[in-house]
């Protein structure tokens, strides 16, 4: 699995490393584990300082070796499109790491007697610090997986950096974090150019030379196709269930007829119904993978486009935490007493999803962002731990800022499962350059039920055929799950009762129910169904899988 990181050794001890790194500097040591391409980690020397950008990133050679030596190296992030992690080290050994702002590429660290260290995976790092997987975070992660515990990790003594912050390390084993992203404001008019500069220089950071593929299904994956295309060669791909070639994300695919473009299909057999043991085994990922569900169908899919040739994988997720907002915007037109505004919104709403309005209005006077955002999440009622509720957001900002970036968290996830498949898994619509423009728009001004997506579709429209601009629904697989519970009844059942439940996590015999439930077809609360069989299959495999290796210096190199 590839991953990066280094060590601020305390005064008199020796610098560590993982076994099998490869070191990019020795003194302090920044290491890269598993096959980096050229293209994913750029490094210059010059003014007595280094600095290394890991990650897609759309700054030239030229670009990084301006920022060699400035005061402020957030300043170099700020004008970056791409999801990447930018480390210096200056003359007098500081180690400066910039986090990106949406969380799509992790950093942590983790205090030894050696001093600190910190890289892009957590699991790596505990098997340093010794620890084990933190019972709190699971919990939390648990009852809604976006919003887990701050602060803390998967793994006992390992802590995030917070997205959005600078991580500072001094000679000595001294080591601080300051936040350098914050959102701004601006009109809507500014921002459509900005959105689409963001997302063609993204995704050109990332295919640019390389062999792609990308998912041809709803908006923003074709979208991210449609940009593609403008580098080179795309094999698209759109996946359905057997025997349903008409109709639905289909239909839109074969529509897109485009020179350049090389169209697939991929039809869901009953080996890839979602919980289906796959051919794949799961690797250790540093928390829950959303995938590890659906290995089977998406390993199966993956392994497709990289036995065809493509090198890099483009999705479209993320697209729907930006640019499909949850009517939040109504808390902030009440609390700027815009609530003639409000209240007309709110009817929109509660008209085109057939329900009633008042419910809207009443939690938006009383600034209840969770309700009108996720009003489906509640306390599942298996989940024994004493875990806190899920974080509510004051405003629709903050709430779509928390939202994209635990989402992009948990896609990392997901990408080191591609990982171990040769394939990288890229999701531009995590960029930080992304959610910078997205987010500096006011609330209500992002939110319509007249448009589907209308910041997307103003931004990048005219690049897609106008059925496709026209379209407002994506393909639904939710009978695929019932279907999948149905096949794999006795294996779920017996996952109920395994290693949350002797955590004392979970209650077993009202997750039974939920899953009898859902293979009877009824109603089903997905998420928290799925983040607790993804949690279980999760400790399965890295209970199984050793820890990673720590070496001093002088051993790695021997």
């Amino acid at each position: 699995m590839r991953w990066f990181g280094g060590c601020a050794p305390a005064p008199g001890t020796r610098p560590v490393m993982p076994m099998g790194a490869r070191l990019l500097w020795s003194d302090p040591p920044v290491w890269m584990v598993g096959a980096w391409p050229d293209r994913l980690v750029r490094s210059v020397d010059g003014g007595g300082a280094r600095i290394a950008v890991f990650g897609s990133c759309s700054a030239s050679a030229e670009d990084v070796v301006r920022f060699l030596t400035v005061d402020d190296l957030s300043a170099a992030v700020d004008g970056w499109a791409g999801s990447f992690t930018v480390v210096r080290v200056t003359g007098d050994g500081v180690v400066e790491v910039i986090a990106d702002a949406a969380h799509a590429c992790p950093v942590y660290t983790a205090r030894f007697s050696g001093g600190v260290v910190w890289g892009s995976s957590s699991r790596a790092l505990s098997g340093l610090v010794g620890g084990g997987v933190d019972a709190d975070w699971l919990a939390a992660f648990l009852s809604d997986k976006r919003t887990v515990l701050s602060g803390r990790s998967a793994w006992e003594g390992v802590v995030p950096v917070p997205a959005g912050h600078w991580l500072i390390m001094r000679p000595g084993g001294g080591a601080s974090v300051r936040p350098w992203w914050t959102p701004r404001l601006r009109s809507y008019t500014e921002a459509v150019p900005l959105v689409r500069r963001a997302l063609l220089d993204g995704v050109r950071a990332r295919v640019e030379g390389v062999a792609v593929s990308s998912d041809v299904a709803g908006m923003d994956s074709t979208t991210a196709a449609v940009i593609a295309l403008r580098y080179g060669p795309v094999l698209g791909m759109t996946v359905h269930p057997e025997g349903v070639s008409e109709g639905g994300d289909v239909r839109y695919a074969r529509a897109l007829d485009l020179p350049g473009l090389t169209h697939t299909l991929f039809p869901l057999r009953s080996e890839h119904l979602p919980f289906s043991p796959a051919d794949e085994p799961l690797s250790a990922t540093d928390e829950p993978a959303p995938s590890s569900v659906s290995w089977a169908m998406l390993s199966a899919q993956l392994r497709a486009v990289a036995d065809a040739g493509s090198a890099c994988h483009l999705t479209g997720d993320g697209g729907d935490n930006l640019f499909l907002s949850p009517p939040t915007h109504l808390a902030d037109l009440a609390r700027r007493g815009r609530l003639l505004r409000m209240v007309r919104d709110a009817q929109a709403w509660a008209r085109l999803r057939k329900v009633s309005p008042w419910p809207l209005v009443a939690a938006a006077l009383r600034q209840d962002g969770g309700q009108l955002a996720r009003p489906w999440l509640s306390r599942p009622p298996w989940l024994l731990s004493a875990a806190p509720a899920p974080r509510v957001e004051a405003s629709a900002d903050a709430g779509l800022v928390a939202g994209a970036r635990g989402a992009g968290r948990l896609a990392y996830a997901d990408s080191q499962l591609a990982d171990v498949l040769g394939l990288e898994l890229q999701n531009p619509y995590f960029d930080g350059a992304v959610l910078d423009v997205v987010a500096s728009v006011p609330s209500w001004e992002r939110f319509s039920v007249h448009r589907y997506k209308p910041l997307l579709v103003d931004a990048v429209g005219d690049l897609l055929p106008e059925l496709h601009k026209r379209r407002v629904t994506k393909g639904v697989f939710a009978e695929d799950f019932h279907r999948g519970v149905r096949v794999n009844l006795r294996r779920l059942l017996s996952m109920a009762g395994g290693r949350l439940a002797d955590l004392g996590l979970v209650d077993p015999l009202p997750l039974r129910a939920a899953i009898h439930g859902a293979a009877l077809g009824a109603k089903t609360v997905w998420p928290p169904l799925l983040s607790a069989l993804a949690a279980e299959m999760w400790l399965e495999v890295v209970e199984t899988t050793p820890p990673v290796t720590w070496v001093s210096i002088e051993e790695g190199i021997g």
